[in-house]
């Protein structure tokens, strides 16, 4: 290769990894005011891409549901091998917005995580329209937080881009995912 012209075809990207890998937390809202317009089945659709994409990284993911009376695990924490759309098929939506339900069950998983692999970068991703009066703190084993904003019509709360601000969060919308 001495003397001859260094071209782009050359070049590699190569995408570095945290040395301890990454968790990232996925917390859906189910909650009723999801099911107008959609938006759980937008948020159901984007979520099979962004773990798409922790796959493709060999990340770790892990899924809370929230809505109803509480919040659950559904997933995880683990690297998603084989997920599709089957595995969100089942989640439904309905009932009250418990936010704090699921950001304190998003908290655990996170702290948990840092206990079993300190080094590891943990991401918390919200998925939710923001219609709830909650307003919890933000989890202190979150390195990063992204709230993805899914609230559409004429009347805005604007909860979400409050609840970002409040963090230090970043507030994204499904088609700034998506685009």
């Amino acid at each position: 290769m001495r003397g001859r012209t260094l071209r782009r075809e050359h070049l590699r990207f190569v995408r570095e990894m945290p040395r301890g890998g990454v968790l990232h937390c996925f917390v859906l809202d189910c909650s009723g005011s999801m099911l107008a317009g959609q938006r759980l089945a937008l948020a159901k659709g984007l979520l099979t891409t962004l773990f798409d994409r922790a796959s493709a990284m060999r990340a770790e993911a892990a899924l809370i549901c929230f809505g109803g009376a509480g919040a659950d695990v559904r997933f995880g924490p683990a690297v998603p091998r084989w997920w599709n759309e089957r595995w969100l098929a089942p989640v439904g939506g309905g009932g009250g917005s418990p936010l704090a339900s699921g950001v304190r069950r998003a908290a655990q998983l996170l702290e948990h995580g840092a206990r079993r692999r300190p080094a590891q970068q943990r991401w918390l991703w919200i998925l939710t329209d923001g219609r709830t009066r909650d307003e919890p703190a933000r989890p202190a084993g979150a390195d990063e937080v992204v709230f993805v904003d899914f609230e559409r019509g004429a009347i805005r709360l604007g909860r979400c881009e409050m609840l970002a601000n409040a963090w230090g969060a970043r507030r994204l919308t499904p088609e700034d995912l998506i685009g």
